[in-house]
């Protein structure tokens, strides 16, 4: 009897001194249990970076923004061949496809920061290095390092207009472009090599004044005047009748002599900029 009564008394006290071991156990598994989570974020992270990854990019605006970069790098190459006619036309090519290439993205919803990048890389070679090595290698040229530094003040202008472009895209106005568009400089050192061209006229024969133009649209790129952008008529806006006649009217004047009149309205557009400062600081000082 005495030693049943030991037994069970030995059989209870076990028991207690294990309930302990099993709440230290449980305690232990509440504690560590917080810190799966933390485990398991790298891996999340990685997750999303692989789909990233493979999500991959928009191709019809980005289709659109590489023809108008091979349209660029094209005008170089037909540069080099002194086919500059050709280049200038290779140069009015990728502003269309320029101009097209944030439109497409625009109405299918195709926008990306990677589009945007590109786009700014592409435009400093097809309206930046392209019609700057168009112009040298027509008539600056001729002037030896005057002509190789003013070249290269107008690329600099490009790059640096395109940088504070993309700086202001959700402050600036955007009725307006605060400096000379950069296809809008290209278009008028383009149109000027591919008009005199047309009349034969030999780049060594201007030499200094079209020196000083290229070097002005560069000077223009990076100022502070406001160029109308054209962008209030918007994909879904409604124009006068007058203005649909007056867009077929200038499309049969480029067709008729599309060098002549591209360089014209590129002229008229550089200085617009500077006309409508002085403009605006003439109301000024009326009022």
């Amino acid at each position: 009897m005495a030693a049943s009564t030991v037994i069970h008394e030995y059989a209870v006290k076990e028991s207690v001194e294990k309930e302990p071991v099993k709440t230290d156990i449980n305690s232990e598994a509440a504690t560590e249990s917080p810190s799966e989570p933390q485990k398991a974020g790298p891996r999340k992270d990685l997750m999303l970076s692989e789909q990233a990854k493979r999500k991959g990019i928009y191709l019809l605006p980005n289709l659109f923004t590489t023809t108008a970069l091979f349209a660029g790098f094209y005008a170089i190459i037909a540069a080099i061949n002194e086919d500059y006619a050709l280049a200038a036309v290779a140069i009015f090519v990728a502003m269309i496809f320029d101009t097209l290439d944030g439109r497409v993205a625009r109405l299918t919803g195709a926008q990306s920061e990677f589009g945007a990048e590109y786009d700014s890389l592409s435009d400093v070679i097809a309206f930046g290095l392209a019609p700057a090595l168009v112009a040298f290698l027509w008539s600056l040229n001729q002037l030896g390092k005057v002509g190789w530094v003013a070249a290269f003040v107008y690329v600099a202008g490009t790059a640096l207009r395109l940088a504070r472009f993309n700086t202001q895209l959700g402050t600036a106005d955007k009725r307006f472009f605060i400096g000379l568009a950069s296809p809008a400089a290209a278009a008028l050192v383009a149109s000027c090599v591919w008009t005199l061209t047309e009349f034969g006229i030999d780049g060594s024969e201007v030499a200094i004044p079209f020196t000083i133009m290229v070097a002005l649209a560069g000077c223009l790129m990076v100022s502070n005047f406001r160029y109308y952008s054209f962008k209030d008529f918007g994909d879904r806006n409604r124009i006068p009748f007058v203005a649909m006649i007056a867009i077929v009217f200038v499309f049969a004047l480029v067709a008729v002599d599309p060098a002549s009149v591209l360089f014209c309205a590129a002229m008229i557009y550089a200085f617009s900029g500077p006309f409508y400062e002085g403009w605006r600081r003439f109301v000024r000082r009326g009022a």
